[in-house]
């Protein structure tokens, strides 16, 4: 069994939620002085919930863990600039950014990732996530962050500010729009290679109907994709060192294509994969035999 990812900056990250009450937390506090008493308390509420949440996700890492950190991020960023604001840039309010943008740096950390996603793993399986494309990790995924983020907190503050008919709506409403773009973040969490002990796992429900397995004894090669390779791109144009896993033999796959194209079975000899951590695939797959040239 390999080693799993040394946990450093996944400790750190957790050090740096438990400290958010008090680091975050006055600046708050401050902010929500000239709000109204039950404004306060919805805030102060949903806050709570959010930060146990994401304390949570951390203890017990799983794919899902990772979702959460995602939103709940950004989010901590969010209140601590809003705070900051309303608060007259004090030194609170400068504490609060500061630890919310730490938050932000250590928690997309590579690392942190694998960690998270690796904690899904049974036996002796190791997972390990696969790049966010910069196509929707600049536009779609945090436009679903701030669905689910505005989603689940503007109608709750607009009934506590006796907004009742709007408030219910919105509430209703952003509810539902939260739910699917938490779905679609999730489905990002979910994109990941599994190594085990029959070879190694595709699982992207992004691009494949169903995971595929490439069995170790029909790998061929495992290698960083060379420019003019023709193999099927599953990598939905991540940038940064992209890896080529070719079989001995061709195989069969059925892709899932965008929008509302049909799936399409394709029979390929090689498929592309962008793992976060390249070199730590790499390690892995020579510690399991797999023929990494």
């Amino acid at each position: 069994k390999s080693p799993r990812v040394r946990p450093g900056a996944l400790n750190l990250l957790r050090l740096l939620w438990l400290s958010l009450p008090v680091t975050v937390g006055p600046a708050v506090e401050d902010a929500l002085a000239g709000t109204s008493t039950p404004v306060a308390w919805v805030t102060a509420v949903g806050l709570w919930l959010a930060w146990a949440a994401g304390l949570l996700a951390l203890l017990v890492p799983r794919t899902v863990s990772l979702t959460v950190l995602r939103v709940d991020g950004p989010g901590v960023a969010v209140v601590a600039v809003i705070a900051s604001v309303q608060g007259g840039v004090e030194g609170a309010d400068l504490l609060a950014v500061a630890v919310a943008a730490l938050v932000l740096v250590v928690g997309a950390w590579p690392t942190v990732g694998e960690g998270l996603v690796d904690g899904s793993s049974y036996g002796p399986e190791k997972r390990l996530p696969l790049r966010v494309p910069p196509s929707l990790a600049l536009g779609p995924a945090p436009l679903a962050v701030a669905v689910v983020l505005v989603g689940l907190s503007a109608g709750p503050l607009l009934l506590a500010a006796e907004q009742w008919v709007l408030g219910v709506v919105v509430t209703v409403v952003g509810a539902g729009l939260a739910v699917l773009s938490a779905r679609s973040l999730h489905g990002l969490s979910r994109r990941f290679l599994v190594f085990v002990p029959g070879g190694v796992v595709v699982h992207d429900p992004l691009t494949l109907v169903d995971p595929v397995l490439l069995p170790k004894a029909g790998l061929a090669s495992v290698v960083p994709a060379p420019a003019d390779t023709a193999a099927e791109d599953l990598t939905m144009g991540a940038g940064g060192l992209v890896m080529e896993l070719r079989l001995q033999q061709p195989s069969d796959l059925v892709r899932r294509r965008p929008g509302r194209a049909p799936d399409e079975s394709v029979t390929t000899a090689a498929v592309l994969v962008a793992p976060t951590r390249t070199a730590a695939f790499l390690a892995d797959a020579r510690k399991r035999n797999l023929p990494v040239r």
